[in-house]
């Protein structure tokens, strides 16, 4: 009988899940696949070896809640495994306060306490948590493993998280934490083999996609992250607005007698590359339009990364290196080119046939400061992660058995 380990990444609107076969030291992708569009038509597919293995669209109307998900996702994967052993679930989670700095072992207690994070993340936060919830009271002699998005800056120096804000704020929990935490966690552990003196050195990350961030890391540790208090701040985003003067939100509430409600839904779901263009927020869908707002939106976030890029050299002392990542970073090369191009003062030279082939190296041999393309795994990373967990709780149960 095999040993596997699941992957839970309940979203917004959709829940993700991978099955990793245990061989020895090593996690094996098993299956994947995901439930989409939870509200409108759900679909769910599952992947197995590239092929289909599974495929189910819900009768137009119905809908599910990411409970209803969670509930058919588990009796897909007990009848898939019925001849396997299931260790652990793992558990993608925003965010992990100032107490979660490494992944940890669920119950209800720690559920509860985070939980009273959902103020912090609120668009993320309680869509991650319900599949544990349901997985605590259905199955709860399994295993579930909290990994957290924000864990990864944990080691970023007090100066980069604090917030000019009074100490009782910031004893509340007002402070910079930072995400995409399990992404940038991937590709620290990939350096070493692409790129040893990047891992030693100083290298900024840029994950680029629908949600989209960038991290600065001296050897291969977080020392600064332009995502802070939310996953609102720092370059926009599809549909995320990204660093905003607060005295915009002031003006909002005061002048146009904005409501809380409203303003949420503009900045989370209404600005960003989709407020600038007025078209989309997907960049494919603006790099083949020749429409005005569409370049406009183009513009500003390559701008705006290069900003961000000088910002965290300068953290940093110094730059080594550069990867990209994300469905952004991996795929658009015209991107990669405009933002390599924008950081030649910084050491970046372009290798363009490089870069239009999708090579893993993007820069030349001589540039002083090397570009890289990796592609990330969260998944994987959650796997690992879980693994973890389970092999320090059997060590403590061997210790004081």
């Amino acid at each position: 009988m095999s040993d596997d380990i699941g992957v839970l990444n309940s979203g917004s609107s959709s829940i993700k899940f991978s099955i990793f076969r245990v061989d020895g030291s090593d996690l094996l992708p098993y299956v994947a696949g995901q439930i989409e569009a939870l509200f409108t038509q759900p679909h769910f597919i599952a992947r197995q070896n590239g092929e289909v293995l599974a495929d189910k669209t819900w009768s137009d109307g119905v809908t599910l809640s990411h409970r209803e998900a969670t509930e058919y996702l588990l009796v897909f994967l007990r009848t898939l495994l019925k001849d396997s052993r299931l260790l652990a679930i793992g558990h993608r989670i925003a965010h992990g306060g100032s107490r979660f700095t490494a992944p940890a072992l669920l119950n209800s207690r720690t559920l509860n306490e985070l939980e009273k994070l959902i103020p912090l993340a609120p668009l993320h936060q309680p869509f991650n948590l319900e599949p544990i919830r349901l997985g605590l009271e259905r199955r709860p002699e399994l295993p579930e493993v909290g990994c957290f998005d924000t864990e990864f800056h944990s080691t970023c120096p007090e100066v980069a998280q604090v917030v000019a804000l009074p100490r009782r704020l910031r004893n509340a929990g007002v402070r910079r934490y930072g995400f995409h935490g399990l992404s940038y966690s991937y590709i620290a552990s990939q350096l070493p083999s692409v790129d040893p003196a990047a891992a030693a050195g100083k290298t900024v990350v840029l994950h680029l996609g629908n949600g989209a961030s960038m991290c600065a890391l001296n050897a291969c540790r977080s020392v600064a992250t332009t995502m802070g208090f939310s996953a609102l701040d720092g370059i926009p985003m599809g549909t995320r607005c990204g660093s905003l003067d607060p005295g915009v939100i002031l003006y909002l509430l005061e002048q146009e007698k904005m409501q809380v409600q409203h303003l949420e839904r503009l900045l989370y779901k209404e600005a960003g590359l989709l407020g600038l263009s007025g078209i989309s927020s997907d960049m494919r869908t603006l790099l083949q339009s020749r429409d005005s707002g569409a370049k406009l939106a183009v513009d500003v976030f390559v701008y705006r990364i290069g900003r961000e890029l000088g910002s965290l050299a300068a953290a940093l002392g110094g730059l080594d290196a550069i990867v990209f990542t994300g469905g952004i970073g991996e795929n658009a090369a015209v991107i990669r080119d405009r933002i390599c191009r924008d950081a030649a003062w910084l050491g970046v030279e372009l290798d363009e046939s490089a870069n239009d082939a999708r090579e893993k190296r993007i820069s030349t041999a001589n540039s002083r400061v090397s570009a890289w393309v990796i592609p990330t795994n969260e998944e994987l990373t959650i796997a690992r992660q879980t693994q973890q967990v389970l092999l320090k709780r059997e060590t403590a149960i061997s210790t004081t058995a």
